[in-house]
């Protein structure tokens, strides 16, 4: 029997890529609210015997942690042997240590919630910055599927004479990646963030780089300042309006908007995050690492048939 995929709301195109990819048999969740605000869920198909998974990823994520909690308790009472999590971005990780006194560290208290929910984790490059691995947070298999490759591809086939540019240290790990993927040079910057909004990027001396396409390229954009203050020490130094390239485009409020504004010139995304930027397609490495998460599953209860999963 086919292990099935559930997909919470606005998370029905990567549900349906997988399915066809794996393949998975889709099965369909209504997920609503009561009037009084209050989540419903509803498994609309048995999952008696099956490995199952859900497709959530988790942008404003206060909004959806409920409700995905009570869909992987329905999926379990409604017979799946083992349920994962499919979170194409990870959200809490930002929050990994006690910065003043009175807070909690929420990166490790939701990832407790989703071990107690789910068996497995498939996401895409969590923001770690302290926390060094997911295992150090999460009690439960977790995967990383990266973005670099896909990334690399997308700026061979669409910029010419590339510049890849990391807007700050914490940056430099991946940009490299992608850059030798890319073929192309790379150079990284250093930031100092003055607040929530507020942030100061050094002076990039490169005019060495005149003749290149600048690709500024960052792993999380959410207000966007990091890459509004980069793009505007670009264009002042003279270079071309740059590509602007993020793996979740989180994009709150306005930043979208702000960016352009700024004088960037593409800005495109990876699909972790569904965004009218969305040009770069990662449903082939997730799809694999999934796989792997089912063989694993299947592996640890024998009736299953590997071969639903290795078709």
């Amino acid at each position: 029997m086919k292990p099935a995929v559930i997909a919470m709301p606005s998370n029905e195109q990567l549900a349906d890529d997988l399915a066809a990819r794996l393949p998975l048999e889709r099965i369909a969740a209504t997920v609503r609210r009561f009037p009084d605000g209050e989540s419903h869920v509803r498994v609309e198909a048995p999952a008696e015997a099956r490995n199952a998974l859900i497709v959530c990823t988790l942008d404003r994520p206060d909004d959806k942690l409920v409700p995905l909690f009570l869909l992987a308790a329905a999926v379990r009472e409604a017979g799946a042997h083992s349920v994962g999590l499919v979170a194409p971005y990870l959200a809490y990780m930002r929050q990994d240590r006690r910065f003043n006194p009175g807070e909690t560290i929420s990166a490790q208290h939701v990832a407790a919630w989703i071990s107690r929910a789910f068996d497995w984790l498939v996401t895409v490059d969590p923001h770690l910055h302290r926390i060094s691995n997911l295992s150090q947070v999460y009690s439960i298999p977790s995967s990383v599927v990266h973005a670099s490759y896909s990334v690399a591809e997308w700026v061979r086939a669409h910029v010419r004479n590339p510049l890849l540019i990391g807007p700050d240290e914490e940056s430099a790990q991946w940009v490299s990646e992608v850059a030798k993927d890319a073929d192309a040079p790379f150079v990284v910057l250093t930031k100092a963030r003055r607040g929530d909004r507020e942030v100061e990027v050094s002076v990039p001396e490169i005019e060495r780089w005149r003749l290149h396409t600048p690709v500024l390229m960052d792993d999380i954009v959410s207000t966007a300042r990091t890459m509004i203050a980069t793009v505007g020490h670009l264009r002042r130094a003279g270079l071309a309006a740059p590509v602007c390239v993020a793996v979740h485009a989180v994009f709150a409020q306005t930043a979208f908007e702000d960016l352009r504004a700024a004088g960037a010139g593409d800005i495109v995304s990876c699909d972790t995050i569904r965004h009218p930027s969305n040009r770069i397609s990662l449903a082939p490495g997730i799809a694999a690492v999934v796989r792997t998460q089912l063989l694993d599953a299947a592996k640890q209860d024998r009736r299953f048939e590997l071969r639903d999963i290795t078709a």
